[in-house]
């Protein structure tokens, strides 16, 4: 078994994907033994699917391998029979929902316009469905099978725009990286709201009303109410879909004009 120490000291290497792990032992056989001597279906991908589950529905910050067992009705060392460490398998996970994405033919003739807003569109539903991932992200090395078919995908359509090779990167950068903040920030007010046991229209009118009635901010705040009510929208869902919109909009048109700029 691979301690979590290990890797720490070898982070370039860090990656289940590059360590090139076997499955050993019983789980060779994909059975596991319950307490009660019946066995139990056990592989890597029921135990990924399960590790998304619980971190969808408790966060990181419960999360153990001892609550993914008894969450499998198996005992731990069963588990560490198809991964090392913890961090394996969150590199497990993390991939695996990469693998909810839709990636467009880049081949198909769409507007490469139209192929870029669908995977931005489809990464930032990702960060705030799994409000879990975006930390996951910096973490690690982001190279399983699922995390690099986007990639390359995105790569393609980019391509595509007419920008130079050196701007393409670039402009990778500018879109995907404004998503991640933009996606990252919408999951957390998702959790954040739900956590309160309130909508986001009431954690949002309760957040501005204390906002508003700071005397150190009222008269900015009145100042920007233009700004607000120019938002539109009835609810935090609309006027958030209005901004990423508009936002994502500009990007394209920014790709637009330097492609003109040459």
């Amino acid at each position: 078994m691979v301690r979590a120490s290990d890797r720490a000291e070898r982070p370039a290497r860090a990656s289940v994907w590059l360590e090139g792990k076997a499955v050993r032992g019983a789980a060779a056989r994909g059975v596991v033994e319950r307490g009660g001597g019946q066995p139990a279906g056990l592989d890597r991908e029921r135990i990924t699917e399960v590790t998304v589950r619980l971190l969808d529905a408790e966060g990181m910050a419960k999360f153990s391998m001892r609550r993914l067992a008894a969450e499998l009705n198996v005992t731990a060392m069963s588990v560490y029979w198809y991964v090392d460490t913890k961090d394996d398998l969150l590199e497990l996970a993390l991939d695996a929902v990469y693998g909810e994405l839709e990636l467009p033919d880049p081949e198909s003739g769409e507007d490469w316009r139209d192929q870029l807003r669908s995977l931005a569109g489809g990464y930032r539903a990702l960060l705030v469905r799994h409000p879990w991932v975006s930390p996951l992200m910096g973490t690690f090395l982001n190279i399983g099978p699922h995390s690099m078919a986007f990639s390359f995908r995105v790569q393609k359509v980019v391509r595509r725009t007419g920008l130079p090779p050196h701007g393409q990167r670039g402009a990778v950068s500018a879109v995907f990286q404004f998503v991640y903040g933009f996606g990252t920030i919408e999951g957390h007010f998702v959790q954040r709201s739900a956590s309160a046991g309130v909508s986001q229209e009431e954690y949002y009118r309760q957040a501005m009303g204390a906002i508003g009635e700071q005397p150190q901010f009222a008269a900015h705040f009145e100042s920007f109410a233009d700004l607000r009510e120019a938002r539109g929208g009835d609810t935090v869902e609309e006027m958030r879909e209005r901004d990423f919109r508009f936002a994502l909009e500009t990007l394209i048109a920014g790709i637009e004009a330097m492609v003109e700029r040459g």
